[in-house]
């Protein structure tokens, strides 16, 4: 079976800049996959590849089987991406936004699916509404609804939660969720690494156009896997048996390793014996945030 997504050897040059290097990348049909990385890293320089909106100045990428450069009809038609940019336009309702969008792929009698749309991105009620009049919330919804409206079995989403509001970031999950059950490949962009936590069975994370982390969420969880007790102390000050443990400290703030949850009980007797009062506890756990700054900080 083909992956969804394959990557080999991709490079792209501009006069200035290296976007990519050498990327080696699969992602498998039904997986929801994050691709991460800062500013710059080079994640929509790739998904713009894939789209055939950029060319490749190396290497080949293909969707589904299907070259992106040799058999660009085909890989298009199986891909759908929402892209970053608020890209609309003004003339048209959002409804005959979505149908012109069937038309680019030959799709005449497209209603039904259209009606499902609109009505699991909450815009039923914007249906017959000028693109121009819709606020920035809803125009993001429009992006998802054209990137799906010829259900590609392939589905890029280019930060598509940025600067909208609650509500809707929480029905388009529970939509792509349903896609991705239904059998869609989701790749996913975004600066929510908390989002991609939840989501993702596999991360990439690039840097410098670079893949430097590929692996199983929880394996990449697993590897900062240690535990972290954060203490505010009165008086501020720690005990000599525990001043081995300290990874880090702030004011009358002091956060310590904790290898073992056994270990608690020995480490609070330890500030009652020097008289110290805990005025504040928490036990933390790296999450993909912690895993992705420590990634991107290494040379």
């Amino acid at each position: 079976m083909a992956a969804a997504i394959r990557a080999r050897g991709l490079e792209k040059r501009y006069r200035t800049v290296h976007a990519l290097r050498g990327v080696d990348l699969e992602v498998e049909q039904g997986e929801f996959f994050a691709l991460l990385g800062p500013n710059g890293a080079g994640k929509t320089t790739f998904i713009s590849i894939l789209a055939g909106l950029v060319r490749a100045t190396a290497g080949r990428a293909e969707v589904m089987g299907h070259d992106v450069v040799t058999d660009y009809r085909e890989a298009r038609r199986r891909l759908g991406v929402v892209p970053q940019e608020l890209v609309f336009d003004p003339f048209f309702t959002v409804r005959e936004t979505l149908r012109i969008q069937s038309g680019y792929y030959g799709l005449r009698r497209n209603d039904a699916w259209i009606d499902e749309l609109l009505h699991h991105l909450g815009l039923t009620g914007k249906a017959d509404t000028n693109m121009r009049r819709l606020s920035g919330g809803m125009k993001r919804r429009v992006l998802v609804a054209q990137a799906l409206v010829h259900r590609p079995p392939v589905i890029v989403l280019d930060e598509p939660t940025a600067g909208v509001d609650v509500e809707l970031r929480q029905s388009l999950w529970a939509f792509i969720r349903q896609l991705n059950r239904e059998g869609h490949t989701i790749l996913l962009t975004t600066h929510y690494l908390e989002e991609a936590e939840t989501l993702c069975e596999r991360v990439a994370m690039l840097k410098d156009g670079h893949i430097v982390a590929l692996d199983r969420t929880e394996h990449l969880l697993g590897a900062d896997s240690e535990r972290r007790l954060e203490l505010r102390l009165s008086p501020a000050r720690l005990p000599e048996a525990l001043k081995g443990r300290l990874i880090d400290c702030d004011d009358d703030r002091f956060c310590l390793a904790l290898p073992d949850y056994g270990e608690l009980e020995a480490m609070l007797a330890a500030l009652r014996l020097e008289g110290i009062q805990v005025e504040e506890l928490n036990v933390t756990q790296a999450d993909l945030e912690d895993v992705f700054l420590r990634v991107m900080r290494q040379p």
